[in-house]
């Protein structure tokens, strides 16, 4: 493998350095750098980040490949900047044996955009009734640390808390699709003024928010971890924020959807803004910004949700919920975060590759950008606003909420242990 010399870069938006990559290490972080027969990049006034690490991607495959692919998500993750995924388990079949998730952790070996670690299903079929096999999925070649029954809720207390339990012994975590499902059924959005002026059913905040409350109260009871996926009401915040004063082991994620667009949308009748949870209300939308900022709220997770043309090109209530993201995670991110001043680019690398790195026990993603480090970086051109054109997304579907919107900043190159595989903006 070359050299490459990475020159004047912003390091997480200080300073401008080099950074000399040999093989697949960070050799060197300084001024003025050389090295003979180094492929030379030119990053003055870019941001060079660690790569980017999302604990909540759907790849579909195996079941849904009409949807996406292991390989054709995971490029359009190293086009968003990732050097690792998290894929849910909400497949056909669900990778709820050790059988199924060794099958997708040895599809991302053989594609190699980025990193895919399998994650396990909590329940049999993701229904609800009986443990899947996680000691038996950890032990695997895939080294499941992340159980979640995503798209479904662990709805019963019983079982959410044998969970907790087990996964404790190996240092696991529950992630939790936070829905009641009594109080969601006939749910197609928010509830609120819009869905009272529209005449669609209401999905409560208080669905997500009971969820929560009792899942930290939960494991603080067993002493386990426990993971809320895509937060996404104000009340929500409120839970984890006294969850953590109380020191109860409980991150949390937002999805970058939540941190910009509102219920408001669903008045096109749109099925693109069709989202599980549902876009919530402005407010919401400031208190998970502010929430993000501070800490309260870990990470933001995508939620890559791809469907086919055909699951979303029909009436609001048929339409499939869900949004592709990792494509656009970071400009979102950086439209409603750092050019709004509530993050830095310090604060964008700690949310989006540090901290799910840590989460998830992703060896060697989310580490400092210096010598000695493995070399999983993303350069990224802040200065940049373009249009969103989905029919240029590597992802197989194009269900984006973002279509000819204006955004700010563009992935320009992605490296995965010192290969590059993103350059000037093209998949290699």
């Amino acid at each position: 493998m070359s050299k490459i010399l990475i020159r004047g870069a912003k390091v997480l938006g200080g300073e401008p350095q080099d950074v000399l990559i040999d093989g697949g290490t960070i050799a060197q972080v300084g001024a003025g750098l050389s090295a003979e027969g180094a492929e030379v990049v030119e990053a003055e006034g870019k941001v060079l980040l660690p790569g980017l690490v999302d604990l909540h991607t759907h790849l579909r495959e195996p079941g849904r490949e009409d949807s996406e692919t292991v390989l054709t998500g995971t490029r359009a993750a190293a086009s968003g900047g990732y050097t690792t995924v998290f894929a849910m388990a909400n497949t056909f079949p669900v990778a709820d044996t050790a059988g199924v998730v060794e099958q997708v952790w040895r599809l991302g070996k053989e594609h190699g955009y980025c990193d895919v670690q399998p994650i396990g299903a909590v329940t049999v079929g993701l229904e609800g009734r009986k443990l899947a096999e996680l000691g038996a999925m950890h032990e695997s070649a895939a080294g499941v640390t992340v159980f979640s029954d995503d798209g479904k809720c662990v709805h019963d207390a019983v079982i959410m808390r044998r969970a907790l339990e087990y996964v404790k012994a190996f240092g696991g975590v529950v992630a939790q699709h936070a829905q009641e499902p009594r109080l969601t059924e006939g749910a197609e959005m928010n509830e609120g003024i819009v869905s009272a002026e529209l005449g669609l059913g209401g999905w409560p905040a208080v669905a997500e928010e009971s969820i929560i409350a009792r899942d930290v109260l939960l494991a603080d009871h067993v002493g386990s971890r426990v993971h809320i996926c895509h937060l996404s009401t104000a009340g929500s915040v409120e839970i984890v924020r006294w969850a953590k004063s109380r020191g109860i082991a409980v991150t949390a994620e937002v999805t970058p959807h939540h941190l910009l667009l509102t219920d408001e949308l669903v008045r096109t009748y749109n099925p693109v803004y069709k989202v599980n949870p549902p876009l919530r209300t402005e407010r919401d939308v400031l208190a998970l910004r502010e929430a993000l900022a501070d800490g309260t709220i870990d990470i933001v997770a995508t939620d890559h949700a791809p469907h086919p043309h055909e699951d979303k090109d029909c009436e609001w209530a048929a339409a499939a919920m869900g949004m592709v993201g990792l494509e656009t995670a970071l400009s979102v991110v950086q439209e409603t975060m750092v050019d709004t001043g509530l993050l830095d680019w310090a604060g964008v690398a700690d949310r989006m590759s540090v901290k799910p790195a840590q989460i998830g026990q992703a060896t060697g993603h989310g580490r400092p950008v210096s010598a000695g480090e493995p070399a999983n970086l993303t350069l990224v051109d802040t200065a940049y606003r373009g249009l969103v054109e989905p029919a240029g997304f590597a992802s197989r579907s194009r269900n984006t909420p973002y279509e000819g919107r204006e955004l700010p900043g563009r992935v320009t190159h992605t490296w995965l242990r010192g290969k590059a595989t993103l350059v000037d903006g093209k998949l290699t």
